[in-house]
């Protein structure tokens, strides 16, 4: 297990590394070029002036040179300055991290109760009418964009009957609960339908297993072989499509964050992208790979655990 956790940790450190140079190198080659920008525009801009604003900023050396010195800067948790707010980018994300958490926090509550439920109760109904519906209504709900989803919840929940607000984040839990339901709603909608398909899937083949059937031949309730055995075997593929969802939204919320006009981190990455402030646009997209990479190489790591099979097929090795 040492060993194990020794190289995932290996190979996750490898990947933000490859990830931050792919990130560093990607803004700077996007259209724009940051000296202009820092130089107050092209209207007032001379060459000496130019020259002046690369040298200060050390947009005058190498690529390689200057992600070496974003890179150490970013172990030391120097995520530099704004150039459109000129505030500490490590400050602009501590303000409005916290928005995306409870965003996806919310939605990932809400997905993986009604997805594991309704897939659990699919499986354990198949063929018969339930089954049916909750494979229809996941099938709708996958085919449904995020952010057509939120503009339908917004006319209809906000607009129409007006249950719910449609900007902000709120105050204090139940503000913001009440702020947060229809983006959560809408953000866990495909997540929803994908995690109920592999629930469903998962039960029915941890029901046809051999040990359940002696379960049930040995005269145990129909409650306890499923609490036991079924529901125990499927386990470990539901947390991990579950872990990887969640890894997926903490790097995807830039769309619901726009529709609802939520202070998140993936409106302050839209934001940034369109004022070309590189050092907010880099320390944001680190942030979200950081986030996926974390959260799964955790579900990797816990996979085991939580599989029966794994975990013997591994002390059997």
């Amino acid at each position: 297990m040492i060993v194990r956790i020794g190289r995932r940790l290996a190979g996750l450190l490898a990947t933000l590394l490859a990830s931050s140079f792919v990130i560093f190198a990607a803004i700077y080659a996007a259209p724009g070029d940051p000296a202009v920008f820092l130089a107050g525009g092209r209207d007032t801009l001379t060459p000496e002036r130019l020259a002046a604003v690369r040298e200060q900023y050390h947009l005058d050396e190498p690529l390689v040179v200057q992600y070496g010195r974003w890179l150490w800067d970013c172990l030391h948790l120097d995520l530099g300055r704004s150039f459109q707010y000129g505030d500490e980018v490590a400050d602009l994300l501590a303000a409005r991290f916290s928005t995306t958490l409870e965003l996806v926090a919310y939605a990932t509550v809400l997905f993986v109760v009604l997805g594991v439920g309704a897939g659990a109760l699919a499986a354990l109904n198949r063929g018969r009418w339930i089954d049916s519906a909750v494979v229809g209504a996941t099938t709708l709900a996958a085919s449904v964009p995020s952010f057509v989803g939120g503009i339908a919840l917004v006319a209809l929940f906000g607009v129409q009957l007006g249950w719910f607000p449609v900007t902000g984040s709120g105050e204090g839990l139940a503000g913001t609960l009440h702020h947060l339901t229809l983006p959560a709603v809408a953000m866990a909608l495909g997540a929803l339908a994908v995690v109920s398909r592999v629930t469903r899937q998962a039960v029915v083949d941890a029901d046809g297993a051999d040990h359940v059937a002696v379960a049930r031949s040995s005269g145990l309730p129909e409650r306890e072989v499923v609490r036991r055995h079924v529901l125990r075997s499927a386990l470990g593929p539901i947390v991990t499509m579950c872990g990887l969802v969640t890894a997926g939204m903490l790097a995807g919320t830039v769309a619901i964050e726009t529709v609802f006009g939520l202070s998140g981190i993936g409106s302050l990455l839209v934001g940034a992208i369109n004022s070309h402030d590189f050092p907010v646009a880099q320390a944001v997209l680190l942030l979200m790979v950081t986030c996926y990479v974390v959260v799964t190489t955790l579900v990797d790591l816990a996979h085991p655990l939580l599989d029966p099979r794994l975990k013997s097929a591994r002390s059997a090795a």
